[in-house]
């Protein structure tokens, strides 16, 4: 293996880990505000892959553009689902929120298949396939484009939650929820908001993949299981934590494949999550508030 192949192979997993860390970032908000385990995770991004795939098939509009329409729609779905089916499990068994969750993600998993078939839809653009050489590496458009959206959206959030009031009310409800409604913060609110904030970042993550992924009603499985792997890897609860965990994975997975074999990038990725959790249960980051 030459030196550009591996370090085409950094770059790409570095660009790919960047919208892993988007799916991160989204669970993140939701276990860190209302300590709710999402297993419906990857099937919201999945509802987001369709709809990117329909804007652009239906009305022409490019997957990136798309953004604008499917992160406010996602959002909307996400603050539904919470307040019609999540809202009720609140404080409740664990074991209730896991049943829960899993059930709204077959409903939704299963809701694709009756309406657009099990069959796999590819989203194809006219720069599907571009990519462009610097110094020899081979560097894919549309893996760059995304990691540029996705950088933007992460650091307009952060600024959010830090420098806003609605984003520190967010942040006070997730460190101690008692104590955020002492203070008078509508917690109930900031629930809502954190769970469409969090469908939001799943719904543009799926958006952002869609042109580089196979579109199947199924896909969010396994993207749920990247999520947790992402969100506990870099530390319950953290934002900066989720960020760096997508990146790392993005990048194992890729370094993996090219050094390895692809059939077991999955393997190495579990092996060092394991690792890192002997070492440091908590995380990378080792906290468990945004």
């Amino acid at each position: 293996m030459t030196f550009s192949v591996l370090m085409q192979s950094i770059i790409s997993g570095i660009l790919v880990g960047g919208v892993y860390a988007l799916i991160g970032i989204g669970l993140t908000i939701i276990f860190g505000v209302m300590r709710v385990i999402n297993f419906a995770h990857g099937d919201i991004m999945m509802v987001g892959m369709y709809m990117t795939y329909f804007l652009f098939t239906l009305f022409g509009i490019d997957p990136f553009l798309s953004v604008l329409i499917t992160m406010p729609l996602m959002f909307l779905f996400g603050a539904l689902l919470q307040k019609v089916f999540i809202n009720r499990i609140l404080g409740t068994l664990p074991q209730n929120q896991i049943l829960l969750t899993i059930g709204l993600g077959l409903i939704m998993s299963n809701t694709a298949m009756l309406a657009f078939t099990s069959d796999y839809k590819i989203l194809t653009t006219s720069y599907s396939s571009s990519s462009f050489n610097i110094a020899g590496i081979s560097i894919s458009e549309p893996l760059l484009i995304s990691f540029l959206i996705t950088a933007a959206i992460t650091v307009g959030l952060y600024w959010f939650l830090l420098k806003t009031d609605t984003g520190q009310a967010i942040r006070a409800t997730a460190q101690d929820r008692e104590a955020a409604q002492l203070m008078g913060i509508n917690v109930k609110w900031m629930s809502i908001l954190s769970f469409g904030i969090g469908s939001a970042m799943a719904g543009t993550a799926g958006a952002l993949i869609s042109p580089t992924y196979y579109i199947f009603p199924q896909v969010g499985s396994a993207f749920t299981l990247k999520a947790f792997v992402i969100t506990v890897l870099g530390g319950m609860g953290s934002i900066v934590g989720a960020t760096l965990g997508g990146i790392i994975i993005g990048l194992v997975e890729s370094v993996a494949a090219v050094t390895i074999s692809s059939d077991w990038k999955d393997v190495v990725v579990f092996s060092i999550f394991l690792l890192v959790l002997l070492v440091k249960p908590s995380g990378l980051m080792g906290k468990s508030r945004m």
